[in-house]
């Protein structure tokens, strides 16, 4: 299970959430989802901005499970736990949002123009249905 597996190499700790934390949280995931429709920007960073809000999704979920990832990997190890906390149907979430990060990282550090108005488009509409799964799972209403 990747829960044992991140817990025993140290990438993943348990730790007490903070009151404020998933609703600061939140208000970035609300923000960079607005803020991912802005026309003015380039289709890489309206991408990038998308994939943040749902890799917070993807934080929140383990913040309200009481533990927090830690070191190399945080982006891949955050978005493999999505299925432990939400369950297993909820794999093709995270292996979406897997290749998200792949065509991010690539956008980020490699090459510009990787992605398209269909691709942000398909983003978006992800990050505000998994929000709302997120919000009902964790109970959180905002």
């Amino acid at each position: 299970m990747i829960l044992e597996e991140l817990l025993k190499k140290g990438q993943l700790v348990r730790e007490t959430v903070k009151s404020h934390e998933i609703y600061d949280l939140n208000e970035i995931v609300d923000r960079d989802l607005k803020d991912s429709f802005t026309q003015e920007l380039s289709d890489d960073w309206k991408f990038g901005i998308a994939y943040n809000a749902a890799l917070k999704l993807a934080t929140i979920l383990v913040r309200h499970a009481g533990f927090r990832v830690r070191g190399n990997g945080f982006h891949l190890n955050t978005i493999q736990l999505i299925p432990h906390f939400l369950g297993k149907k909820y794999q093709e979430y995270a292996d979406y949002l897997d290749i998200c990060r792949s065509k991010r990282n690539f956008l980020e550090y490699d090459s510009t123009g990787g992605v398209g108005p269909d691709d942000v488009q398909q983003l978006q509409e992800f990050v505000q249905e998994f929000q709302a799964i997120v919000r009902t799972h964790t109970n959180l209403s905002f």
